[in-house]
């Protein structure tokens, strides 16, 4: 991690605090349930748009999942222009793409259609095209003097929940870095939550991006900047996640799965905007980000061996998750029903077949990768902080 990005990441918690933790966010207008991209593309249209920049990625365009999208907002009275660009861990490059793309086509407004990468880019793409800047003017918090062009966000996987945040993560075109965009602009002004979208998801993906939202709404209620809502929001997503996942696994066409899910994301995502993550992000970050590993699939692999480790520090927590999800009863010490949580997290992965390790972290970059985990990790309010002696031990208990 380069210095400027080790600042950005220092200061998040400070400029949190001052700006965002100590006030509720926006949240956006959400439609939900099969059919409700087309209620957005309709509500698009009320809101007197003339055309929108639909940010995607190549495979989604080619399988056609687009088009009854592209046509109901042409219905709408909408017209739309198509930037495909998108791949995953979108760079500055990427994003700059679509910055050029939205101004020269004429658009007034951007829809994300896509998974976390696709709505991150649509985000900053909102934002510059706003303030008439390149990505790299935007890494930060509170960078630039106006608001992004009106955003919307149609999530194509149940993981990120990327849709209710205002952060967005962008990686630096040679090193790969990875870099926040913080502002409350981007959290989109309405989203549809749709599980028809979802019914083709592969079992791989469906498996990382629920394990992804489930280490979202753990992290947020462990954490120590939790506020009623972010409670609320994160025990409602995991018992969807817990009671959900491995049906959504193994049917997807179970239209009732894909949509608990998709609101599992989606509370997920609301509770981070508040209470932030922890320690399973700050090590899957930097994998994602020397390595490519799929952000859902890198938390997967790392949440239980985060969760031994805190599994003193944040026992009354855990064991309120645990409770909650119906593995135990109140009556239990706390100590136990935490076991039971942790034994259930690394019970889902085998069930809906989460790798235990991966191949490809390689032992000259361990203390690297250590060094910056400390540091994004410092960043967030985990129960306790972790020393490099245990994030060395987690990298190496992953790596195969």
């Amino acid at each position: 991690m380069t210095a400027a990005h080790k600042k950005v990441w220092f200061r998040l918690r400070q400029t949190l605090l001052g700006s965002f933790i100590t006030k509720p966010q926006p949240k956006p207008l959400v439609f939900v349930g099969p059919g409700s991209t087309k209620q957005l593309s309709q509500a698009i249209g009320r809101f007197g748009l003339r055309k929108i920049l639909v940010v995607t990625d190549k495979p989604l365009r080619e399988l056609g999942v687009l088009d009854p999208t592209l046509a109901a907002l042409q219905d709408a009275g909408v017209e739309t222009a198509v930037f495909e660009g998108v791949l995953p861990d979108p760079t500055e490059q990427v994003v700059d793409l679509g910055i050029d793309c939205y101004h020269r086509e004429g658009c007034d407004s951007v829809l994300a259609f896509g998974g976390g990468s696709s709505i991150d880019a649509a985000k900053v793409i909102a934002l510059g095209a706003a303030n008439g800047c390149k990505t790299a003017a935007c890494i930060g918090a509170n960078k630039c003097k106006l608001p992004a062009v009106p955003f919307y966000a149609v999530p194509t996987t149940a993981g990120t929940g990327s849709e209710a945040t205002f952060i967005a993560v962008i990686s630096n075109n040679e090193t790969h870095e990875k870099g926040p965009v913080i502002d409350p602009s981007l959290i989109p002004k309405a989203a549809a939550l749709d599980p028809e979208i979802m019914r083709g998801l592969p079992t791989h993906i469906t498996a990382a991006t629920g394990m992804d939202a489930l280490t979202h709404a753990i992290e947020s209620y462990i954490g120590r900047w939790e506020t009623d809502d972010t409670n609320y929001y994160g025990l409602s997503a995991c018992r969807l996640i817990f009671e959900n996942l491995p049906e959504a696994c193994r049917n997807g066409s179970n239209l009732e799965a894909r949509e608990a899910m998709a609101l599992a994301s989606h509370y997920g995502g609301l509770a981070i905007t508040n209470a932030l993550v922890g320690y399973v992000h700050a090590i899957s970050h930097n994998l994602g980000a020397k390595y490519g590993v799929p952000h859902g699939l890198g938390n997967a692999m790392v949440l239980p061996h985060i969760l031994e480790l805190l599994k003193d520090d944040a026992a009354d927590k855990l064991a309120d998750i645990a409770v909650y999800c119906g593995m135990g009863e109140r009556s239990e010490p706390n100590s136990a029903l935490a076991r039971k949580l942790i034994d259930r997290v690394w019970e889902l992965n085998r069930e809906i077949g989460i790798p235990a390790s991966t191949d490809v972290i390689r032992d000259e970059d361990i203390e690297a990768l250590v060094a910056a985990a400390i540091t994004e990790g410092g960043s967030y309010p985990s129960p306790r902080f972790l020393s490099e002696d245990e994030c060395r031990m987690v990298l190496r208990a992953i790596k195969a």
